[in-house]
């Protein structure tokens, strides 16, 4: 898939929830539960983004860890390639969530996401 094609279809996910645009291109970081891959279904969640991290957290199947290294750094092309449902999906803002089990998907909002202290005020 091109960056255009990338953020066309972005575009139009964003336009089909009623939300604003807030891309991600494929040189761009989200935390991904490597550990996980293959199960289903899978679940994303968009904090703000800082710097060259999306903001996004995905990981597969039904549970979920707090575990400092559940999740791991990945450029989003490397998602994109192998889960290219969720292409669209990663074009909403900060706030939103995702399931997706099959050809079923569930998207909404979720205000708590976007009130997260970032790393760099944790301290």
């Amino acid at each position: 898939m091109t960056s255009r094609e990338i953020e066309n279809t972005q575009r139009e996910t964003c336009a089909k929830y009623c939300a604003l645009y807030a891309g991600v291109s494929g040189d761009m970081m989200l935390g991904f539960a490597i550990s996980t891959k293959g199960r289903t279904p899978v679940n994303g969640l968009r904090h703000p983004p800082e710097g060259d991290f999306s903001g996004w957290y995905l990981w597969c199947g039904e549970e979920f860890s707090d575990d400092a290294d559940f999740f791991a750094p990945f450029h989003a092309y490397h998602v994109y390639q192998d889960y290219p449902e969720v292409v669209g999906l990663l074009g909403l803002p900060p706030g939103y969530r995702f399931l997706i089990a099959g050809k079923w998907v569930d998207v909404w909002y979720d205000e708590s996401l976007v009130h997260v202290p970032s790393e760099r005020n944790a301290s």
